[in-house]
């Protein structure tokens, strides 16, 4: 079994290596090929991570209507027009002043709460790759990730062959790839959902997130691992709705020193809260009538 495993899997590698060796020389001795696509590869770079309902304008409409006040006491606001104005993108500065929110409500859901998932950063991280792909896009491509990375460790430890940490975790990001590859190439058959504009990036972040999610589970069984998953996906589309609603992506723009030191005043309160959480509370809620 493990020979035939070997085989196949050089065999795979083989040919995937020509195929890539093939295409590479005639982009190369085409110089037309090789433009078209150089060009192509530079708009889909520059289309990556931009969400789907794209509202930049009515961004740049409330911003412009706002007066900055004075430098002193508003220096990121005057920072974000300069920014705006030297071409970076509204979008990226509005993800990445709502990315310590995000942090804080993911946080505040779990110390607070009581739900688990996988860190802060997973969810986060998910939820941006939400943003980018699209709701059902994003939530279909995670959970064929978390599925065939599942699948796959299972499947090598059928066959026992003692492979250490990284190697093994090599060849879980070899299935998934493979695995989101094939989804790709059905893209032109899914009707329900449009994979067609999915940018590379975001697939790229799900891909690599996979390690992480197969890293977690490790030593975990089956059901914990679920509810787990359950938990992060609960998490990371509750973290979609605060990035993608328009009202907190404008509250944000014109206050961000409001919103940063407001952010950083609650996770230090927060971090100060050592008693239960609410899902404990109902847990022992006889325990503590008593």
């Amino acid at each position: 079994m493990r020979s035939i495993f070997l085989g196949t899997l050089g065999a795979v590698l083989a040919i995937s290596l020509i195929g890539f060796s093939a295409r590479a020389f005639a982009l190369s001795s085409n110089p037309i090929t090789k433009q078209v696509a150089t060009e192509s590869a530079v708009a889909a770079f520059r289309n990556t991570l931009r969400s789907p309902g794209d509202n930049s304008e009515k961004l740049y409409s409330v911003l412009k209507g706002q007066n900055p006040g004075i430098l002193l006491a508003n220096p990121v606001k005057h920072a974000i027009r300069n920014a705006v104005s030297s071409g970076i993108s509204i979008e990226t500065i509005v993800l990445l002043l709502l990315l310590p929110v995000v942090a804080l409500f993911i946080s505040a859901v779990r110390h607070l709460v009581g739900l688990r998932g996988f860190g802060i950063f997973f969810p986060a991280a998910l939820s941006v790759v939400l943003l980018a792909t699209g709701l059902i896009a994003g939530i279909g491509l995670f959970l064929v990730i978390v599925l065939v990375s599942t699948l796959f460790r299972l499947f090598l430890r059928r066959l026992r062959l003692k492979l250490s940490y990284l190697p093994r975790m090599a060849l879980i990001l070899w299935a998934v790839s493979l695995s989101v590859l094939g989804l790709l190439f059905a893209a032109p058959y899914i009707t329900q959902v449009n994979l067609k504009d999915v940018s590379i990036f975001p697939v790229l972040i799900l891909v690599l997130l996979s390690e992480e999610f197969t890293r977690v589970q490790l030593g975990k069984n089956i059901e914990v691992a679920i509810s787990l998953t359950s938990e992060t996906l609960m998490l990371a589309i509750l973290s979609f709705a605060i990035l993608s609603y328009p009202a907190m992506q404008e509250l944000t723009l014109l206050n961000p020193e409001y919103v940063l030191i407001g952010v950083l005043i609650l996770s230090w309160f927060m971090g100060r809260y050592t008693g239960l959480r609410l899902l404990e509370i109902w847990r022992f809620r006889k325990l503590l009538k008593n």
